[in-house]
């Protein structure tokens, strides 16, 4: 019975001692930044294209396969100022 005892107070201890290293650890990202600085973030840049929009044309065409021959839709598409 005391081996028992014994054995879950090591439990005990190392459970508390995790939880307490994981508590105090830091993040990488924190542990580079000098205290007192912010934190800078990528800057991103939008350039606001002319409206465009997309004109396709769409056509059937005959393809011949070993099986006989299959119209088959085809589709062409590009970016049109608008």
């Amino acid at each position: 019975m005391r081996n028992t005892e014994a054995a879950m107070r090591v439990l005990t201890v190392a459970i508390s001692v995790a939880a307490a290293l994981s508590a105090v650890r830091m993040s990488p990202a924190q542990a580079q930044t000098p205290p007192g600085r912010p934190v800078a973030h990528p800057r991103i840049e939008v350039n606001p294209r002319p409206l465009l929009y997309r004109r396709c044309k769409s056509w059937y065409e005959l393809q011949h396969r070993p099986s006989g021959t299959v119209l088959f839709p085809q589709q062409h598409c590009w970016w049109v100022k608008g």
